[in-house]
């Protein structure tokens, strides 16, 4: 069972970035799907979640707006795209994945987690 995140980078404050989910081992076309981000010295904090059949979608505030999850259950693939991007959006970004099928903003639901992709927002 393996997630694995890609498409981080350093990019300029404005700029885009999408980050990829790919997922191997087990089907996860049934399970929520979330990201979730970690600054140095900070807690691990829910970014965005998409319920098993992408119907519904959630965000943090700090988001809303700039930040679209998707998913491609055929690719077994799920996206983060992430617009405006800001200096405070700097941290290392999780994928994780939930057998739960609605989709949840607590760490504590998701049972399947990625090694996680660096994204830095220079100002």
């Amino acid at each position: 069972v393996q997630l694995e995140e890609s498409g981080g980078g350093l990019v300029q404050d404005g700029d885009s970035l999408r980050l990829t989910c790919a997922a191997s081992g087990r089907t996860f076309s049934d399970d929520a799907m979330g990201w979730f981000r970690q600054a140095p010295g900070k807690e691990r904090e829910f970014v965005a979640a998409i319920t098993w059949d992408a119907i519904n979608t959630y965000y943090a505030d700090s988001v809303k707006g700039r930040f679209t999850i998707s998913r491609d259950n055929a690719k077994i693939t799920t996206y983060l795209q992430m617009n405006s991007l800001k200096p405070e959006d700097t941290a290392v970004y999780y994928c994780a994945a939930s057998r739960l099928r609605l989709a949840s903003a607590a760490r504590g639901n998701y049972d399947y987690w990625g090694q996680g992709t660096q994204v830095t927002v220079s100002s």
